[in-house]
């Protein structure tokens, strides 16, 4: 007899209309409490759950919502918030949480003469979701605080769901973290105890499954942490409770057979990342074990070839009896729902699923999979999805001949400099005569409630285009006037017109698409709408010069123009699949290399390319590592190559693991490079002097994610500590990232606070 189960390894937590943005930024404005805070994440919580049951999931899960971030739950579900914050044993959690993640509530939760920093961020493996990063030194220790999570539980049960409780495993858990003068596999017995304590205690609460995601598993894995797997899972097992071990993102290669002799009920597999594994998965996983595939993507909005899953999953059913189905990880990454995107094209509306969508493929596979693909609803969506199928392959939107001739054409040189680094500096400094420390923002400034209101006004009609430049020239009069004013010395036009660094330049390429709700979470109440690429990408017309020239005009100072590069435009987007990531790279570095020549005749001298999510594009296997890197740091080099010796080419990168791959940073060649390494006091800077980096870079001074202003003190120290690992000559002084989140009081004073820094260090 043939068993199927369906389930989702989590679900987005921002919900339909970004609810949990709404409740979690009232909150911190002090226009709500907790009680309500908490009313909001239930109301959630409850919805999800009734879209997962109502699509037929055979088990909701629970433990996978967050009010700021996942990894920030289990870092107080397992008690181990860094001893640095000297939280007071008296304060509530929810105010160590938040002070945790965004610096703030210090005064009311912790001593005197803590540090208040907030804890690091990095990606969250390769995705552009943002993790906090635990930290971890020889006294730290765990304690279980399991309440929040059983309480979960219960609240779904009392629904009359079936619940599998999602958790990060243990060894993931510890891998994700930053050691202090520890190993962080030396903490692994002391954290398993609380880890079978939970098991055990889920399991009492009738918990039918555990799913512990180890995505660790499909990394090159050092021997010490592979040797750790069985015995870790040896002693979990012995906590009586069903386990699901969860893996994703990449193949399991070495780690394959590993994953399959480990003491678990099941094992989940990333069906679309790895599906030439699912073979080899079928023939190592014994009987009984449950074999769960991954077979809709979680990562990307496209449709499934539901025929070809189909083709994939028979073999596999006939060989064990039963298989579970899911996506290929959680669906935090892909928007909520297609439902109100009625304003995207028909045919490429067909042919997306978001995670509603998504959880509807699922039971249309499994009825396919138990009642047969001649059933009359069966039937009737595969005929569907093989009907948008067809329409995108046959589609004139997609393919472009002037793109590809233009591709074609793209002579040997274009991804180089005319100069070395050295004389493009001299003749830059010629041009700009920069003290020492010249200070300088990453772009963005506050979009204050006047802003966004204007541009919604205007994307209503509701204001005619003149109107809306005159405001937008007004803003950018404020922002230069503002930075002239606290003595910056490179200036930028504040970016008043975007509402996004991706979506602002997709929106005025050809092969974009853009939703009117298709919201993701970046972190906490941050979320992003990312384009949808479906088709060859081509420039219309210029993009930022008639703003950066009217700044620009406001100025003797050089303003800077700001771009976004070729990789976190595809990074960022919804990319197509029916043609490689490296030619779809080329074809936006083109379109901004065209900008960059057009912002350089204009007069603009200093232009950012920012490229954030180099690093986050990197594959998770080293073996592939060199052919991504080709590609990404060609595609900017082709977009700064454009570029006159005197013209000084930025770019910016944050929140990543920058060490590997330092050598293609450089490889990029940007005359500076700003980078975010305030959260890590400067540590992330070590790898940068290390290498020996030679061209210029600014070292972000203070997290423009938190509230807190850091006094002119804080940031001469971090620009000490840099100078003694950067030759001072190449050093830049800036904030971490961009503005656009913070209010106009604390980007003045923390500004300015800044700007004094850099002049005692030049005195």
């Amino acid at each position: 007899m043939k068993t199927i189960h369906t389930h989702t390894l989590g679900f987005p937590r921002i919900g339909a209309r970004r609810e949990l943005k709404t409740a979690l930024e009232s909150y911190w404005r002090g226009e709500s409490d907790a009680a309500a805070l908490a009313q909001s994440a239930r109301a959630l919580r409850q919805r999800h759950w009734a879209l997962q049951a109502g699509a037929g999931l055979d088990f909701v899960t629970v433990g996978d919502f967050a009010l700021y971030d996942q990894v920030a739950n289990h870092i107080q579900l397992f008690g181990c918030e860094p001893a640095r914050f000297g939280f007071d044993a008296a304060s509530d959690a929810l105010t160590r949480y938040f002070a945790m993640a965004r610096g703030d509530g210090h005064e009311r939760c912790c001593g005197a003469n803590h540090d208040a920093r907030a804890l690091d961020m990095t990606k969250w493996f390769d995705t552009n979701y943002h993790y906090l990063v635990p930290e971890f030194d020889t006294a730290t220790g765990f304690a279980l605080h399991p309440a929040p999570l059983l309480a979960e539980v219960a609240e779904a049960q009392a629904l009359g769901h079936a619940v599998k409780v999602a958790l990060i495993g243990p060894l993931t858990f510890l891998w994700l973290g930053r050691e202090r003068g520890v190993d962080r596999l030396d903490l692994l017995e002391r954290l398993l105890p609380a880890y079978r304590a939970l098991l055990a205690q889920l399991k009492d609460a009738g918990v039918a499954w555990v799913q512990l995601d180890e995505p660790i598993l499909g990394l090159d894995l050092a021997p010490a942490w592979r040797n750790a797997f069985e015995p870790t899972y040896w002693k979990l097992a012995q906590s009586g409770a069903r386990l699901m071990l969860a893996t994703y993102f990449s193949p399991l290669e070495e780690n394959l057979s590993l994953a399959c002799r480990l003491p678990v009920a099941g094992l989940h597999v990333d069906g679309v990342r790895a599906p030439h594994e699912l073979t080899s998965v079928c023939d190592w996983l014994a009987l009984p074990k449950v074999l769960s595939v991954g077979i809709v993507d979680g990562r990307n909005v496209w449709r499934t070839d539901l025929d070809a899953a189909l083709a994939v999953l028979d073999p596999l059913l006939a060989r064990r009896g039963q298989l579970w189905l899911a996506p290929s990880c959680s669906l935090l990454h892909v928007p909520f729902s297609l439902a109100g995107e009625d304003a995207l094209a028909p045919a490429l509306r067909a042919s997306l699923a978001f995670a509603g969508e998504k959880l509807e493929e699922l039971g249309t596979l499994k009825a396919a999979l138990c009642d047969g693909i001649d059933a009359p609803a069966v039937a009737a969506s595969l005929a569907t999805a093989r009907a948008a199928l067809a329409a995108r392959r046959a589609s004139a939107q997609v393919h472009d001949p002037e793109v590809a001739a233009a591709v074609a054409a793209v002579p040997a040189g274009a991804d180089r400099r005319a100069s070395p680094f050295a004389v493009r500096k001299a003749r830059q400094q010629e041009r700009f005569a920069l003290p020492s420390y010249p200070t300088t923002t990453i772009g963005s400034f506050p979009q204050t409630a006047a802003i966004r209101a204007a541009r919604a006004r205007f994307k209503s009609g509701a204001l005619d285009a003149q109107a809306y430049a005159s405001a937008m020239h007004s803003e950018i009069a404020h922002a230069v006037a503002c930075q002239e004013e606290l003595g910056l010395d490179v200036l930028v036009h504040g970016e008043a017109e975007r509402n996004d660094m991706v979506e602002y330049f997709g929106e005025q390429l050809a092969g974009f698409a853009f939703t009117g709700h298709g919201w993701v979470q970046s972190y906490g109440s941050r979320c992003v709408k990312p384009p949808i690429i479906f088709g060859d990408v081509a420039r219309r017309a210029p993009m930022t010069v008639g703003w950066t020239v009217h700044a620009q005009g406001l100025s003797a100072k050089p303003v800077k123009g700001m771009l976004t590069g070729p990789i976190t435009l595809l990074q960022w987007s919804f990319v197509r699949t029916d043609q490689p990531r490296a030619d779809t790279a080329l074809q936006l570095a083109l379109a901004m290399r065209a900008e960059v020549a057009d912002l350089q005749a204009a007069g603009i001298g200093i232009i950012q390319i920012d490229e954030p999510a180099l690093r986050e594009g990197l594959p998770l296997r080293r073996a592939q590592w060199k052919a991504y890197l080709d590609w990404a740091t060609r595609a900017f080099r082709v977009t700064a190559g454009a570029a006159a010796d005197a013209t000084q080419i930025h770019t910016h990168m944050c929140y990543a693991e920058f060490n590997d791959i330092l050598p293609a940073i450089a490889a990029l060649d940007a005359d500076v490079i700003t980078i975010e390494t305030s959260r890590s006091d400067m540590a992330l800077l070590d790898g940068f002097g290390a290498f020996a980096y030679p061209n210029g870079i600014g070292p972000g001074v203070y997290d423009i994610h938190s509230p807190r202003v850091p006094s002119s003190a804080d940031i001469e120290r971090l620009l000490r500590k840099a100078a003694q690992v950067i030759p001072p000559e190449h050093l830049w002084v800036n904030p971490d990232c961009g503005l656009k989140t913070r209010a106009w009081p604390e980007t003045r004073a923390a500004l300015a606070n800044m700007v004094a820094a850099a002049r005692a260090m030049r005195a």
